[in-house]
Formats: C-alpha cells, structure tokens, sequence
C-alpha cells in the first residue's frame, strides 16, 4: 500500500465543516486542503472541541485559552476561513460522550456541510502502532463520525442544531496512517506553513521537527505529492462515507 498512487479527493463539496479537538490540529498538514479549497469557493467552517488551554506548559490555562484561540483565528484567516467556532470541552481530557456527539450534530446541522473534515482517530499515527496519537484526538475523531449519523436521524437529538442533515456525503481524516486519498496543494503550500506560522506563541514552546513549520510540512506535503500523480505537494485523508 505505501507504494501505491494517492486517489484525488472528490471536490465536489461546496460546504465543508473542519471538526478538531485543538487549535493547530488542522495545521498540521490539512490547512493546505483547506486553501485550495477557499480558492475555489468553497464554504469552510472550523469548529474546535477545546480551547488548547493546556497546551502551552508555561501559561496558564486561561492565559493559554485567550492566546491560542486567537492564534486559530489568525491562522484560519490566512486560510481563507471566517468562521471558527469552539466548544470549550477540557483540553486534555476530552471524552468520547453522547455530549460530545451532540455538540458536533448540531453543528453538523447548523453549517450543512457535504463534507466533514477531522483529524486521525486511530490509535497511533503509523499502522505499525510505533506513535501512539493523543487521547483528544482519538475521542473527537470517533465522535465526528458518529455525529455525522446522528445529524441524520430525527429521532437522535431533536431539535438540537435545526433540522435533521443527511448531506453529509464523505468524512475526511487528515493525518491517518490509512490514507489513500489525496489534496492537491502545490499551489498552497506556503499558505499551509503561513497557517501554522500563525500559531506563534504555541510554536515558541515547542522544541524538535515539529516547531520549524516550513520543513516539517514541506518535506511531508511533497513526500505526499509524490505519490498523487500531477502534483508537487500534497495532503493526505482516510475517506470515510457514513
């Protein structure tokens, strides 16, 4: 499979909500998608499950929740986003709940996406199990999928949001192991680098690969164009259709 061809992601969608647990989750490798995307007309929503408050080790949690929602904003402005949205569950120690679910459906049913954006639910970042993924980031992801069928049925959470939404045609995990699917982005990758740029304070406390944006996701983001034919540079999904 690591030999094999990306396939394009359908870009049919004309409304995308982009559900994470933190701010600088999208950033990570799928703000690249979201570019091409405002490029090209498309409507595009964030919703973020938490604050980020606890983050930043050397700020404290309030502090931290003011600066890194601001940080996400700036960084989905450069993007092409205006609406960015939080849910103020507890950084750290969001569960996977029928709350949870609740709270992302009736979003689903306020911003009537056909495509749902979110971050790899799986346990580990590498099918081989070696980097384990985060406890947030497992929980949102199975609630967002589980959320997509709930916005659907009448009878599940009635009323919650407005009406029932089952437009939702494909839900797309950024940064799974179990990619097949494939973005463009060779014309957006100094926005997706800009995107995280924007997330300064956060950076600033960082250390190692993942605090220097511009290599860290050029080198991905043109790893992954290799293996999507016509392209330079790259973001990958896990395609899920609900």
């Amino acid at each position: 499979m690591a030999d094999e061809d990306y396939l394009p992601l359908p870009e049919d969608a004309d409304r995308i909500l982009v559900v994470v647990a933190h701010p600088d989750d999208m950033e990570y490798g799928g703000a690249g998608a979201v570019a091409r995307w405002t490029s090209q007309g498309k409507q595009v929503a964030y919703l973020l499950v938490t604050r980020g408050e606890a983050g930043i080790d050397t700020m404290r949690p309030d502090e931290c929740a003011r600066v890194r929602e601001a940080e996400q904003r700036a960084a989905c402005a450069v993007v092409g986003v205006s609406v960015c949205e939080f849910l103020d569950h507890p950084d750290g120690l969001v569960e996977y709940s029928v709350a949870l679910r609740r709270d992302i459906a009736a979003a689903i049913r306020r911003h009537r996406p056909q495509l749902v954006v979110t971050g790899n639910h799986r346990e580990s970042w590498d099918v081989e199990g070696r980097y384990l993924n985060q406890a947030d980031h497992v929980a949102v992801g199975r609630a967002v999928i589980d959320a997509v069928r709930d916005a659907a049925n009448r009878w599940i959470f009635p009323g919650v949001g407005g009406d029932r939404w089952d437009g939702v045609q494909g839900v797309a995990l950024s940064g799974s192991p179990w990619a097949r699917h494939a973005v463009d982005i060779s014309e957006h990758v100094e926005a997706s680098i800009a995107s995280l740029v924007a997330h300064e304070r956060y950076l600033a406390a960082l250390s190692g690969p993942m605090a220097d944006p511009a290599v860290f996701l050029r080198e991905a983001a043109e790893e992954a164009g290799e293996r999507l034919p016509g392209s330079t540079a790259a973001a990958t999904f896990e395609l899920l259709h609900p």
